[in-house]
């Protein structure tokens, strides 16, 4: 049985959020110039297609990040 998360606020955990999507950035930012060096095409066009992929996700994760914040934010006001 898994243990109960401990409370975080919204803001810790967009936080937390967005401090790991930059960090698996980063680690993409290394994969990417070690793909030619495999010497194998058809492997490096996979790489690059789910490189490309996993690219556009962590977008879309940020994306919903910001929706979320803008909403915060519009019902405060």
């Amino acid at each position: 049985e898994e243990a109960p998360l401990p409370p975080m606020e919204r803001p810790a955990a967009i936080q937390q959020i967005r401090d790991a999507c930059k960090i698996i950035v980063q680690q993409f930012m290394k994969i990417h110039p070690a793909v030619p060096h495999l010497q194998h095409p058809e492997t490096q066009d996979a790489f690059y297609k789910t490189l490309h992929q996993m690219t556009v996700e962590l977008e879309t994760l940020k994306k919903q990040l910001g929706k979320l914040e803008r909403d915060d934010a519009s019902t405060v006001l």
